[in-house]
């Protein structure tokens, strides 16, 4: 049986963990710099909510939110940041089940979840379609300490 709970600081290793086998899975496991000490300190905050899928055999996936101001609306929305589900439980209806409870921490203030899925990742769209999301094609740009001072020492 699986239960869906939300994380506490007690869960930032095995969160810490499963953070790292996304990251691997996708190739960006040198872009992690968080820790299980940060976890345990993010866990913490108001604005972050993680919620932790289990089973009998322990944390079997993940989804992790972040509650930030729209600026075009001037309310709130609930930024999905990741969804994880471990490879020995995926095609289980977890990943559903993880949905399902982000949509509830977002229904108790009727906000407005968002998130990005990779170009590529063609089954996570149809997944994110089965669920009713809409899908638009958009590209993420992100700017580096490094290339934006590159930049600063170019510019006046």
């Amino acid at each position: 049986m699986t239960v869906i709970r939300e994380a506490t600081p007690a869960d930032a290793a095995v969160l810490d963990a499963m953070v790292r086998e996304l990251a691997a899975h996708e190739g960006d496991l040198a872009h992690v710099h968080v820790d299980a000490a940060a976890w345990s300190e993010l866990l913490a905050r108001p604005d972050v909510r993680v919620l932790i899928a289990e089973d009998e055999s322990g944390a079997i996936g993940f989804t992790s939110t972040v509650r930030r101001i729209h600026l075009w609306t001037g309310g709130d929305l609930l930024a999905l940041d990741d969804l994880y589900v471990r490879p020995d439980h995926r095609d289980k209806g977890v990943g559903s089940r993880l949905m399902t409870a982000v949509a509830r921490l977002a229904a108790e203030d009727d906000l407005l979840v968002q998130w990005g899925v990779r170009l590529d990742n063609h089954a996570g769209q149809r997944f994110y379609a089965r669920l009713g999301a809409t899908l638009n094609t958009k590209m993420t740009a992100s700017w580096a300490p490094a290339q934006y001072r590159r930049h600063l020492a170019t510019t006046r």
